[in-house]
Formats: structure tokens, sequence, C-alpha cells
């Protein structure tokens, strides 16, 4: 019977696959994919497991490396092996190209992975046993379980069963480990556990390093920021904290690669700058890089595509030109003006009132300060209106206070020209 050895030659004969084998951490369908063993693809696996592309892609792992870039015809048409092991990996790509009891006999300790691929692809409605499987292997059978969980709306068992799967796979794979808590953080996320941030933490810190698993490093940061950023509101020092993880999002992605991430880690950048306290010219700066990050947003969140988020950070563009200080203050103050406009063009009276009176009193005060009262006062009559229609008084006494500074203004000025 073939025996699939962890230690020995490297072109020992017999030996399939050596462990442990880099499951699980990078994206589907490589995650699934196992490595053969042998002295050419040697240095591959041992890059991948942690974390990182291989410098060089042996030939013999050409549908591996067309599998990471997404193109699965490709590496289907690559994987042209009678062995099993590139029976397996064509399966994995195609369920329907291998006879799972024949191959998973055939895979040995290798076989529960059969069952893991039918599971996670929805071919199968059982859920992998564990048997005796351990390190990676055991991982991967209890991430299905924990899958199972979640399906079955019970993220307690799920967040645990992710736990184990974390204590099995960091002996052998601390990327797999550090995604797998990362998972378990995301469950925690979504069931109010406060343990998220915890999770999340050491999460990246097993992840360090892995510069192959970038745009899930940098999903993380970004998770963990937004945790910090929303505790921030009764816990103002958190928000010190949040700041250098959009940072590292932004650090450790490209637009191209991930533009929604990209643009959500500049959004919420400038948002956290915005709402910081001002201290001297460090809080100038932030506001300048604020509008800097918005802007990029911007180039991601269309009015066509990301309506919601186009109109928040158009709106937060538009405050901080307001408040930022500059030698170009009024170029600031007319851009403002406008960003408001076009927001309000997407907003309307039916669909979001309050939100329609809030950028009139902002735009109405913007045009009151370029001296255009005539603009700002039917703007500000408009907002007035709404906010009385709302019944929010201190919003309609702030207007009116406007209102009446607009009109002092106006007499004074009547007053001076007819001097």
């Amino acid at each position: 019977m073939t025996t699939l050895a962890v230690e020995g030659d490297l072109t020992e004969p017999g030996v399939l696959a050596r462990r442990p084998q880099p499951l699980g951490a990078f994206p589907l369908p490589l995650g699934y994919l196992l490595i053969p063993a042998g002295a050419e693809t040697e240095a591959a696996r041992e890059a991948l497991l942690t974390g990182n592309a291989p410098a060089v892609w042996p030939t013999e792992l050409r549908a591996h490396q067309l599998a990471l870039a997404g193109d699965r015809e490709g590496a289907l048409a690559a994987l042209d092996g009678a062995d099993v092991i590139a029976r397996y990996n064509r399966f994995v790509l195609d369920p329907d190209a291998e006879d799972p009891d024949d191959l998973r006999a055939a895979l040995e300790e290798f076989g529960v992975l059969v069952d893991v691929v039918l599971f996670a692809v929805g071919r199968s409605d059982v859920v992998p046993e564990m048997g005796s499987a351990d390190g990676e292997l055991a991982a991967m059978v209890l991430s299905a379980h924990a899958s199972n969980a979640l399906a079955d709306a019970d993220p307690a068992t799920a967040t645990a069963l992710l736990d184990v799967a974390v204590e099995a796979a960091i002996p052998v794979s601390r990327p797999l480990a550090g995604v797998l808590l990362g998972a378990a953080a995301s469950v925690c996320v979504a069931a109010g556990d406060n343990t998220a941030a915890s999770r999340l933490e050491r999460a990246l810190h097993l992840l360090d390093g892995a510069d192959g698993l970038r745009i899930g490093r940098a999903e993380m940061h970004l998770t963990l920021a937004g945790i910090l950023h929303e505790q921030a509101g009764e816990h103002p020092e958190l928000m010190v904290q949040a700041v250098p993880h959009y940072h590292s999002a932004l650090q450790l992605v490209l637009r191209e690669e991930a533009p929604l991430l990209w643009a959500s880690a500049h959004a919420n950048l400038a948002t956290a700058y915005l709402t910081m306290p001002m201290v001297e010219a460090s809080g100038q700066l932030r506001l300048g890089v604020a509008a800097n990050s918005l802007r990029s947003a911007l180039t991601v969140y269309t009015r066509e595509d990301h309506p919601e988020q186009w109109a928040s950070v158009q709106l937060n563009l538009a405050n901080s030109l307001v408040y930022t200080p500059s030698k170009h203050q009024a170029d600031n103050l007319v851009e403002a003006v406008e960003l408001y406009e076009a927001v309000l063009e997407a907003r309307d009276r039916e669909s979001d009132p309050m939100g329609r009176a809030r950028v009139l009193a902002n735009q109405g005060n913007v045009l009151a300060h370029l001296g255009a009262f005539e603009h700002a006062k039917a703007k500000l009559y408009e907002a007035r209106f709404l906010f009385e229609e709302l019944d929010d008084q201190e919003s309609v006494r702030a207007v009116r206070g406007v209102l009446d500074e607009v009109a002092r203004q106006v007499t004074l000025n009547r007053s001076e020209a007819a001097q």
C-alpha cells in the first residue's frame, strides 16, 4: 500500500505529497490544491507554507500558479498527469472530473479532503468526519464543521470549532491559523462578540510576513479599525489606535487589486481624522490628509455604481474643505458649495428629509460666508422648513441663528453702501 510520508528523501518512491501542505490559507481554489512531492516542488511548498508565492514557480506547479491568478480553465488544462495528486487537483477545479469514492481511497490520509471539497462546493450536505486527521488536515475538517454550524445559525459553536482549528494549524502553518482566526473574528463581529478585536490582533500577528495574503491581511486591518472606530464613540482614545490600521490596510493593497477595500480604507481614515480633536498644526495636517483620502475614495465610489458611499464621501469632503485652513479658502468654499449641490441632487425630501435638511443647512452656511446671501437664505429657509416638519427644534434654532446673522450682515452692507 502507498505510504504518504512526512519525512524522508524528497525523491523517495511512493511519497505523493509531503506534510504539512499549504492548505486553507490562500483563496480558493489554490487553498484546496495539494503540492506533489519532489525536489522540484519543495521550495514552492515551503514558500506557500509561509503565506508567500514562490519566487519562481516550477513547471510542475503551473496549474497552481494559474489557479492563484484566477485562470481556472488554464489550470485545468495544465493538470494533464494521471497520478493521484493531479487527479485530486483536477477534482478541486472540476468536481465532476473524478469519482469521489475512488479518489478518496487512493489519497489515503489526504482522502478526507475529498469530503471537505464536496461539502465546500455544495455537492454534499454531509460534514466531513475527522477520523485520524491531524495538523492542517484537521484544521480543514474543523473549518467545514464551523461552516455547518454557521449554516445552522449557531455562531458560538462555529467560533469554538474555529478556535480548535487554529490550535491544530499553528504548529504546521501559521498563515492557515491566522486565516482561521480571522474567520472566527468575523463570526464574532456579526454576533456582537467583544472578543473580535483581540482575535484580529492575534490573527494579524500570525500573518506577519505573509505577503502573498496581503488582501486578506488588509481586510483584517480594516475590520479591526472599524471595531475600534465604533468603540471610540464611548472611548475617544481608541480612535488613535484605529488610524494605524487604516494606514496598514492602504499600505498592503493597491487600488487596482481591491478597489472597494482600498476606497473604504480611505473613506474611513478620513472620517477618523475629521472626528479627532484639532490640536494645533497636527490637526490642520490631518484635515488635509482627510481631504486627499476622500478624493481618492471618490475615484472608486461613483454616483452610478455606489450612490450611498458616494454621497457620504462627497458630504465629508465638502465639510473638510469648509473647516480646513488654506491660503485658498474662498476656492475651497466654492468647491464645497458645488459638492453639497451634487449631494442634494441625490437626496430628495421623500427619501431622506433629515439628510437633505442637514446638507441644505451646511450649504447655506457656506454661501453666507461667501457673501451670497440671497442664495444662502433660500437654502436655509428650506432647511428650516424640513427641520420643523421633523420636529428637530435644536436644528431649527441653529438655522434661525444663521438666518439672523445673514439679516444683520445684509443690513450692515446696506448701511455702508448708503454712506
